[in-house]
This record gives structure tokens, C-alpha cells and sequence, in this order.
């Protein structure tokens, strides 16, 4: 069976995150965070890592990793975009940024790139609706984009 543990620099984080939160119920979520930082997904293994370390059991590992929307539960490509899929950014051209990347990546919502370099989410409101439309490239939020915009984003990212 695969094993999951934390690389030198994020046991580094994970004792530096129990400063902060040293109750294993509050440390939860950033213990998440740094295992998707490192395997850009949480496995199985890494949950059980998780709940072996926070002296919690696999299940309540599991139920607050499905639970929030931002945790991978099944991996990813090396760049994951979120294109925000309410009202303000489908108005403004979401669907549009969505269509290009079926064409010209070949992925739809929730798949990955066959290269496995892209991955494409379509997510709930992103908090940036005077941006619209926007989405997320790894995280980092980019607003009022174009189709364009999103072209030369891929052609540097390839």
C-alpha cells in the first residue's frame, strides 16, 4: 500500500501551523491545505496520514475533506483553472472562457488535459463579481478576463 507523508519543508509548516492551532479539530483545514499544496490532491493515503497525525479518525478526515469545495479529491492537472459560473461572470463572458477551453484544450468542467497539464473546474461565486468575468489559475484570482487573455495564459503555461 502507498504511504503519504509530509516532504522536510511542510512538516516544517505543519509545526509552525500548531502554534497556531494547537486543538487537532482547528488544525484540520491547514493540515489539508499542505498535503494538497505538495500532491496537488488529497488521496486516501494522505488522509489517513491526516487523521494519524491530528489523532482523528480516517472518516472525520474524509467528511471535512469532501465537505469543502477547494480540496482535490481525485487528481488534477499541473495548472487548475476555475472559471466562477454565476450570474455576473456568465453574463459578462464565462461561458465563453469555458467553450475556448473545450476547443482548444479539449476539456470540459472536471476533466484534465490528456498531457495532464490543465485542469478545469466550473465553480460557484469566486467573491469577485466587479471582475467579472473572472477565474482562478492556481489559485491566484484573475479578473476581467477574455478569451484572449486566457489563450496567452495556456500558450505560457504549455
Amino acid at each position: 500500500m502507498k504511504t503519504f507523508v509530509f516532504t522536510e519543508e511542510n512538516e516544517k509548516k505543519y509545526q509552525e501551523q500548531l502554534k497556531k492551532y494547537p486543538n487537532s479539530d482547528a488544525m484540520m483545514l491547514p493540515c489539508l491545505w499542505l498535503v494538497q499544496e505538495q500532491e496537488n490532491w488529497i488521496s486516501p493515503e494522505a488522509m489517513i496520514f491526516v487523521a494519524n497525525k491530528l489523532k482523528k479518525t480516517p472518516i472525520q478526515v474524509y467528511e471535512v475533506a469532501t465537505f469543502y469545495t477547494m480540496f482535490n479529491l481525485k487528481p488534477i492537472g499541473t495548472y487548475h483553472i476555475e472559471v466562477c459560473k454565476t450570474l455576473s461572470c456568465m453574463l459578462m463572458g464565462a461561458n465563453d472562457l469555458i467553450k475556448f477551453m473545450k476547443d482548444t484544450v479539449g476539456i470540459e468542467p472536471g476533466q484534465t488535459s490528456e498531457d495532464g497539464k490543465f485542469h478545469l473546474s466550473a465553480v460557484e461565486c469566486l467573491g469577485a463579481c466587479g471582475g467579472a468575468p473572472m477565474f482562478a489559475f492556481n489559485g491566484e484570482y484573475k479578473e476581467n478576463q477574455s478569451v484572449e487573455s486566457l489563450k496567452k495564459l495556456i500558450e505560457e503555461s504549455k
